[in-house]
């Protein structure tokens, strides 16, 4: 079941669901928005000639344009993006990150997979943004790129994002964040 904007609403009065900063103006049917924070992380492919997985390998950098900054992403770059707003999610709620039609129809794409957040995950989300137009698009910090839908567990989870057991890479980050893959290889 997709929460509905009475129900994201309730959930954020109680405090079971966290988005900080929240603005009722954020609320949609059945989503909240969220914005580009001003920390991007971009790519710098001269540094070397190919990604090992199974090494721990940052190959990016991150820039701040500003609150109020702006940053062009050319056809075919890739950069990472983070939100504004942290979120924490209770043990039986999911959420579903989707980018703006407005902006998939100038071909801005902000996830390549990862578009789903599990239940206890708590943080920025990192996005992965591409423009795979043939123009360049100019982004701005603050500015609505996404959205999200709450998902409602058919049970709060046994081992919500974040448990020792689960060994979850990206519990309480902050900012672009970076692949974690080489932890994987460390099992």
């Amino acid at each position: 079941m997709i929460l509905s904007d009475r129900d994201i609403l309730a959930r954020i009065k109680n405090r079971s669901l966290k988005i900080e900063p929240f603005d009722v103006r954020m609320l949609q049917p059945s989503t909240i928005d969220f914005h580009l924070d001003s920390k991007i992380s971009v790519f710098d492919n001269w540094q070397t000639g190919m990604i090992d997985l199974a090494k721990k390998q940052d190959v990016s950098r991150v820039i701040d344009i500003g609150k109020k900054g702006s940053f062009i992403i050319h056809p075919g770059e890739f950069i990472l993006g983070s939100t504004i707003e942290r979120l924490t999610l209770p043990n039986d709620l999911a959420a579903k990150v989707e980018g703006r039609s407005s902006l998939g129809r100038l071909g801005l794409v902000i996830h390549a997979t990862a578009g789903y957040v599990d239940p206890g995950f708590s943080g920025n989300l990192t996005l992965e943004i591409s423009n795979i137009s043939r123009l360049p698009i100019k982004l701005y910090a603050g500015m609505r790129i996404g959205q999200m839908a709450f998902i409602m567990m058919s049970s709060p989870v046994m081992n919500p994002y974040g448990s020792k057991k689960l060994g979850s890479k990206y519990q309480g980050q902050t900012g672009p964040t970076a692949s974690k893959i080489w932890k994987d290889f460390r099992k």
